[in-house]
This record gives structure tokens, C-alpha cells and sequence, in this order.
């Protein structure tokens, strides 16, 4: 039975105009900790309430599992109804909508998607092909450059040799050979009824586009859309929210472009500062409200960003009183950095705080080797997260090839896989079986049937087996796991020194099986939606310590967070110094690890670290991340030392002390009116101001109006 809802109770006013405005474009500007979610919840509880049939809504996310939780919450909060509700990823979406019209585009409806692994295998064989002398002048980029190039050049709609030319200038003698390998994996896909992940995409984005039927027939099933982090979107995928809502426009998205930060995924901040120009009648909504830091630390991540070059303004504010300010801790050494963190950890477990609530942050996985070993030192537990997804690892995707080959057998690249983990069988004679198996219609359970087979190739007769059983009717997927995991162990203590750890994650995969009917279904939703490590799907227990990279903790928070080294050079790293966007993107993911901390917030740097940078700082000791640098210093605490530090939680209000970097050498006036300065993140700028003793404003030609404080920066007179 529906519970009546009185929205505009439950929500803040800007939320209730979300949720209560059922019909017409909407772009919701969501800041960091606001409520999005909430919004989106309530928002889907409304549609439902006022009458729409569920499954005519549609509510794009960028995990399956998002989707889902807002549904169970909305159905929990409103009307059971609302799990029905078609929810999922734009893949998701995607595979369901190919699997039905892929006719259409001169597909079978039982093509394969390809997986990131089986994208590099292809292209690997394919670059065979283009017989380029070894140890010639012309060298190819690895397969996985390659497959970078190739899929990064599909998303962002960019010609092979534009798109080169800007991010892979290393590589220009070989564009026409990777032009030919573009054409030639496009062909074989199409030849064998493949599709990998940019496929699925830009195959939907073309049906709608080109077959008005299916366009029509979509924006009739799904009347009400809504996109959730609409920032992370590319311009495919933005492209298609278009056509889907192209004949009445209930089209809501919600996102905020201050947290974009997959550039490198091909996402587009530009597509929430472009939705208005798409959709000139559309309401804009801002959530500046934040429900999850204190005040001190939501005025440094305004100042933060403030010095953004294009941007929707918005201040986020709370009704939290109270807080401390965020503090800002030159460690001198990275070694007192990580000897800092581990006794400032020791202290807080020694006061009786949880170390699930505190997390360290960092803006590449390397930067936390050094911590990590103190903290190992110091008998703290963590887990850490970033790296490599889990469906990457080697012994999954074995494990996953075998059935694979059992759900389409004309599958050549795990067919590959699988034959050569047997012995005596190489890249020859697995080309050899496959092609007698294609030749002569053969079923996978009759492999060892191949005419070439000997004494020495005695693996096959298990493969069969193997295969036969699990073609099986009526196998569950959990009992296909199983006969994989039996067969496969002792390859996998041949293959690998850590098969016990291997082993563990493998188990993992039978209590998922369990969830699914079909072989097919699981292995699909596997590539749709990965768990991104082993820790995802196991069942983990015990109090640990949070170390992450900042991409890994978008959406998380925690009670306490300290961001490591926010030094000039590392966050935001050199190659960033000499690229406009490249330096906004950094300053956006500074961004997001600020607005992780509810309570507390911690930036620490070891100052007297040399950094390597680019182009003309060839080597420099550069202090403070400039984000840092140009924020008012009446936002946050400075504190320079190493190990005698007094225990944070013990210190009493005070004025800042100053910083450890000593100014050059002035007059009365430094900087005058109009002088030429130079700056090592924004290049050459004009000074405008002096604003007071130790403050200039400067316009830079690439970064625009900058407030800068000169005990934390370097200015060069030109």
C-alpha cells in the first residue's frame, strides 16, 4: 500500500522543486554532500505517485547496484511498485535494447561483448597481420596503448589521427598502420558478432539516431528519464539521453561539474554546462545545501573552487554548527609524512575513535607505499583501494573463458585463452584447432577430436569433458563454477606462486552464480556491472583503515580524511602544470577528496621533497599544491615540522603559524602594477594588485584572475 508523502516537509526547498517538477527538462545542480540521492529517491517515489506506469520511467546510473538501491528505497519509502521502475547503466540499457533491434544495425541477436582482456587479445593478432618488420625503425604501441587509442578515440567522436596528435604525439610515424588496425578490428568485430563496450554505446546512440521507428518506440516505453551524475557522462552517452527523451523532453539529469573527474574515460564536464543551450526551456535547480561537513571545511572547498575557470556557481552551506578547521601539515620529509599519519592514527584508535572513520586519501596509488609500510610497522589494518579492477586479474579471465566458450562456441578469442593453458599447445596449433572446429562445424565437446592431437596434447580429452558438461541443459551457473574451479586448480597452482589467495577469489564467484538462471545471464552481467576487486564481493570483516585513491572514493565519505602528499608537483602532478584543463581536472578531484571529510580534514605535504616536473621546471622543490596555495589563509591551520608535533585533537584555537617557505627578498611593494611574473601552475601572468603585504592578484593568460599568497607560492619577476 503507497504512503502519502508530504514532500515538502521531508526535503529542503530546492529539493522539493526537484522532486515536485514532474514534466520538462530539469538540470539539477547537486554540490557534494547536498542530498542527490535523496532528491532522486523522493523524485521516483513522486513519478510513481502521480499515476505514470513504473516501467515508463527510466533512471540511468552509473552502477547497477545505484540503481538499484534508490529503487528498494523508493519502493520502501512510497509504493512497492517503484522496484519496478527501469533502472540500470547506459550498458545495461544498451544490451537490453541490442539484444531485441541489433538486426537492425547487421548484427545477430546473439552477438558477445568483448571485455577490456579480449579487446587486447584481438588487437594483438590483428597487429600480426599488418607484418611490420621486427626490430624496424616503425615499432607499433603495446596492445594495451593501442586498445586505449582505439576505444578513447570512440568516445570522444575523434578521428584516429586528430586524436593522436593531441595525446599520443610520441606515435605519429605509425598512424597509418594503427588507421588499418582501427579498420581491421571494426571488420573482424562485425565478421565474428562482436561488440565491446564503446559498441554498445555508440550502437544505441546510433539506432536512435538513424531508426526513427526504435527512437519513437523508446520515447513512448520510457516517458520520464533521469540521469544520475550526468557530469561523468560522454558525449555519446549525453547524445543519446537526447533521442531517448526527443518527443516530449521529461528529461531530468543531476550531476554537479565541480566532481567530473574521467576525463581519461571520456567524460565531458561541458555536458551539464551545455544542457541549458540543448534545452532552452529547462529549469535549473541548485543543492547548495550540504548535509554531511561542518562549515569550516565546506568554506575551504568553496575557495577551492572559486578559482575555477568555468564552472556553475554555487556555495555550499550547512546547519551543522561548530567544527574545526581543516589543517594543512608541511611534514618536511615523505618519510615524517608517513610518520606523521601512522601516530596521529595511533592517537585517534587510543581516544576510542573507529578506524573505519578515517580515511587517507591520494591522488595516485604509488603515493601510500611509503605509508603503507608504517603502518605495517605499527601493526595498524587497512585495506586500499585503486588499481586494477578484479575481472582484469589473469586467473579470472581463464576461469571465465572456459564458460564462455560453452555459451557461443564461435568465440575465438576465448577459445585461445583456454587451449593455450594446456601443454605442448602454443599460438600455432590454437589457431590450427580453432580453424578445424570452424571449418568442420565441430562442437566444443568433440576438441579432441582435432586430427593433430598426440600423446603430448592429452589436455584436450579434459577440456572436452569439461566443455560437454558444461553445455549441459539445465546446469545452474553455480554448478558450472564448480566443474570450472575442479578442472582449472591445477592449472592454477602450475601457473601462479599465490594460487591459495587466487583460489579464494575464485570460491567467491559460486555464491554469485547462484543469482542467476542462465550461464549467459551471469557472464553478462559480470561484464556489465564488475565488481571492482575481490574485496567487492567478499564478505568482509574487521575494523581497517581506509587508504584510497581520490577516484576510487568519489561517493564516499567518512568521518575523518587526510589527503597526502598535496604537493605541488604530485597533486596536482607536473605533466598537469602545462595543460589549462588538464590543471582544472586536478583541481576538481582536490575537490572531491576535500568533500569526503565530514568532521575533520587533513592535508599534509613533505616540503622539502624535490619533484620531478615537465617542460621548463625541470626539477624543482615546490611546496604546497597551488590549489592549496591560493586559498585565503583565513580558511585552514598551518603547521610545519615532522614527528614532534603535538597531537592534533590536543591543540588549542590559535592564529596560523606561518609557513616554512621564506618570500624572496622585497621592498616596501614587491610586485608592482602591470610587472611580468611567472608562476610554475599558471605561466606567465600580468600583476594586477597588491592586494596587502603578502598578497598579489595576478591575471595569468592561461589560469585567468588569481589571489595569491606569497609565503605559499613562487613568483618570478620577468
Amino acid at each position: 500500500m503507497a504512503n502519502k508523502i508530504n514532500y515538502h516537509e521531508l526535503l529542503n526547498p530546492a529539493q522539493a522543486e526537484a522532486v515536485t517538477t514532474l514534466d520538462g527538462p530539469v538540470l539539477v545542480i547537486a554540490g557534494a554532500g547536498s542530498g542527490k540521492t535523496r532528491t532522486l529517491v523522493y523524485r521516483v517515489a513522486r513519478l510513481v505517485e502521480s499515476g505514470l506506469a513504473p516501467e515508463s520511467i527510466l533512471l540511468l546510473t552509473f552502477t547497477r547496484k545505484a540503481a538499484q538501491e534508490m529503487l528498494d528505497r523508493a519502493a520502501a519509502l512510497s509504493d512497492a511498485r517503484c522496484r519496478f521502475v527501469s533502472g540500470g547503466t547506459f550498458h545495461s540499457l544498451a544490451y537490453k535494447v541490442l539484444r531485441t533491434h541489433a538486426e537492425e544495425l547487421g548484427y545477430s541477436r546473439d552477438f558477445t561483448i568483448l571485455d577490456r582482456s579480449d579487446v587486447e587479445e584481438i588487437l594483438r593478432s590483428l597487429t600480426l597481420e599488418l607484418n611490420l618488420p621486427k626490430g624496424g625503425p616503425v615499432r607499433l604501441p603495446k596492445r594495451g596503448t593501442l586498445a586505449n587509442i582505439l576505444s578513447k578515440a570512440a568516445n570522444l567522436q575523434c578521428p584516429i589521427d586528430q586524436f593522436m596528435n593531441d595525446e599520443y604525439g610520441q606515435f605519429m610515424e605509425v598512424i597509418p598502420q594503427i588507421m588499418t588496425l582501427d579498420r581491421r578490428y571494426k571488420e573482424y568485430k562485425q565478421d565474428h558478432q562482436l561488440m565491446d563496450y564503446d559498441d554498445l554505446i555508440i550502437n544505441l546512440r546510433r539506432l536512435l539516431k538513424e531508426k526513427s521507428q526504435v527512437r519513437k518506440e523508446l520515447n513512448r516505453k520510457y516517458t520520464h528519464i533521469m540521469v544520475d551524475e550526468y557530469q561523468d557522462t560522454n558525449a555519446i552517452q549525453a547524445d543519446t539521453v537526447k533521442w531517448l527523451g526527443h518527443e516530449h523532453r521529461n528529461v531530468m539529469v543531476v550531476g554537479d561539474d565541480s566532481q567530473s573527474i574521467y576525463s581519461f574515460r571520456g567524460a565531458d564536464y561541458r555536458n551539464m554546462l551545455d544542457f541549458p543551450a540543448h534545452y532552452p526551456e529547462c529549469k535549473v535547480i541548485k543543492l547548495e545545501q550540504n548535509y554531511r561537513s561542518t562549515q569550516p571545511i565546506l568554506s575551504l572547498t568553496n575557495a577551492l573552487m572559486e578559482q575555477a575557470q568555468e564552472k556553475y556557481t554555487k556555495c555550499l552551506y550547512t546547519q551543522r554548527e561548530g567544527g574545526q578547521k581543516p589543517v594543512v601539515v608541511d611534514t618536511q620529509t615523505a618519510h615524517e609524512q608517513a610518520l606523521f599519519i601512522a601516530r596521529h592514527i595511533q592517537e585517534a584508535l587510543d581516544e576510542g575513535k573507529s578506524i573505519r572513520d578515517i580515511a587517507v586519501l591520494f591522488r595516485a596509488a604509488y603515493h601510500s607505499f611509503e605509508l603503507e609500510a608504517q603502518l605495517t610497522r605499527q601493526g595498524i589494518p587497512y585495506v586500499k583501494y585503486g588499481g586494477f579492477k578484479f575481472l582484469e586479474s589473469a586467473h579470472i579471465k581463464d576461469f571465465l573463458a572456459h564458460m564462455r566458450v560453452a555459451v557461443n562456441p564461435d568465440e575465438a578469442v576465448s577459445w585461445m585463452r583456454i587451449l593455450r593453458l594446456l601443454s605442448h599447445i602454443g599460438m600455432g596449433k590454437s589457431q590450427k584447432i580453432i580453424q578445424w572446429m570452424r571449418e568442420n562445424q565441430v562442437r566444443p565437446q568433440a576438441v579432441d577430436q582435432w586430427p593433430g592431437a598426440g600423446k603430448r596434447e592429452k589436455g584436450l580429452k579434459g577440456l572436452a569433458a569439461l566443455l560437454k558438461g558444461l553445455m549441459k541443459k539445465g546446469l545452474s551457473p553455480d554448478q558450472g563454477v564448480e566443474q570450472v574451479l575442479e578442472y582449472y586448480l591445477p592449472i592454477l597452482k602450475e601457473r601462479f606462486d599465490d594460487y591459495p589467495r587466487r583460489r579464494k577469489e575464485l570460491e567467491q564467484l559460486i555464491p554469485m552464480g547462484a543469482r542467476y538462471k542462465t550461464l549467459r545471464a551471469f557472464l553478462d552481467d559480470l561484464v556489465l556491472d564488475p565488481p571492482t576487486s575481490a574485496a567487492d564481493i567478499e564478505d568482509t570483516h574487521g575494523e581497517k583503515l581506509t587508504l584510497s585513491t581520490v577516484h576510487s572514493a568519489k561517493g564516499l565519505e567518512w568521518s575523518e580524511v587526510i589527503i597526502i602528499w598535496a604537493l605541488e608537483g604530485r597533486f596536482p602532478p607536473a605533466r598537469a602544470l602545462n595543460n589549462p584543463m588538464d590543471l582544472e581536472e586536478e583541481r576538481r578531484l582536490m575537490y572531491v577528496a576535500a568533500t569526503r571529510a565530514k568532521d575533520r580534514l587533513i592535508f599534509t605535504y613533505p616540503g622539502r621533497e624535490s619533484v620531478p616536473m615537465w617542460a621548463t621546471y625541470p626539477h624543482s622543490a615546490n611546496g604546497v599544491s597551488s590549489f592549496i596555495a591560493t586559498i585565503p589563509r583565513d580558511f585552514f591551520y598551518h603547521e610545519s615540522g615532522s614527528h614532534s608535533y603535538r597531537p592534533l585533537s590536543k591543540r588549542t584555537k590559535r592564529i596560523p603559524q606561518p609557513a616554512t617557505h621564506t618570500p624572496p627578498p622585497q621592498d616596501e611593494t614587491p610586485y608592482r602594477q602591470g610587472e611580468q611574473v611567472k608562476h610554475p601552475a599558471f605561466g606567465m601572468g600580468v600583476v594586477s594588485r597588491m592586494v596587502s603585504d603578502n598578497k598579489v592578484e595576478v591575471f595569468f593568460k592561461s589560469g585567468g584572475k588569481k589571489l595569491l599568497h606569497l609565503e605559499y607560492t613562487v613568483l618570478e619577476k620577468i
